[in-house]
């Protein structure tokens, strides 16, 4: 069993991985559209890139015992934060998502053993405590470099990382249908139901699942 050191590590790698990805991307490649709807490539970047920077934010704040925000401003000042940073040039998102992945990776070994169980809030509001951090981020990951559709798909994701998310998922599904829909009886393969569970593929005889957040805009992604 996976202990927190174990998951740090898991996701340091994964982290270096997805900066592969992403590093060769260009001006060319960052206005084209993700698979989130109303999002382009640049949009994804740029919330990989605050999104590692928020749970730096939490690391920070753990030996002070404060209950922190993860998104200053909660959805909306996330919103906020990503619609200004894909102004930017391309290489200045590419950049920065390749930096704040890289202090994120220095961040997870400063922590004390002590500090493990410091809790913040996320965007949704629940309160979490920072050992469980890891496996999070590890989801934006593997999710979202999907998303960016360059060449990765959701037929790649790590068995452990499977592991971790189908089932949590699949307790999520019932409060997702749409109304009157009823609950599907599953034929997919486990890599594609999860795609299906995180409200990505479509599959003939499968509704289409709510988002994951309070709506289903732009504003609240994975």
């Amino acid at each position: 069993m996976f202990g927190v050191h174990e998951a740090v590590s898991e996701l340091v790698a994964r982290e270096a991985w997805m900066r592969d990805v992403v590093a060769p991307l260009g001006s060319r490649d960052l206005p084209v559209a993700s698979v989130l709807p109303g999002w382009s490539i640049a949009h994804v970047l740029v919330h990989l890139a605050r999104n590692a920077d928020s749970h730096r934010h939490r690391i920070v704040a753990a030996p002070t015992g404060a209950i922190v925000d993860q998104y200053a401003g909660g959805v909306a000042g996330r919103a906020r934060e990503i619609e200004n940073g894909v102004r930017r040039s391309a290489r200045a998102i590419v950049d920065d998502v390749i930096e704040t992945s890289l202090l994120l990776d220095a961040a997870w070994s400063t922590v004390l053993r002590e500090h493990w169980s410091a809790t913040s809030r996320d965007v949704s509001g629940s309160l979490r405590t920072l050992d469980t951090l890891p496996n999070r981020r590890l989801q934006e990951i593997e999710v979202h470099v999907v998303d960016l559709g360059v060449g990765v798909s959701h037929r790649d994701w790590p068995q452990r990382f499977m592991d971790l998310f189908l089932e949590p998922m699949r307790a999520s599904m019932a409060s997702r249908l749409p109304l009157g829909a009823s609950t599907p009886r599953i034929s997919l393969d486990e890599r594609d139901e999860l795609w299906w569970l995180y409200g990505r593929g479509k599959f003939d005889g499968y509704p289409q699942l709510a988002g994951l957040g309070v709506t289903t805009d732009r504003s609240h992604r994975t």
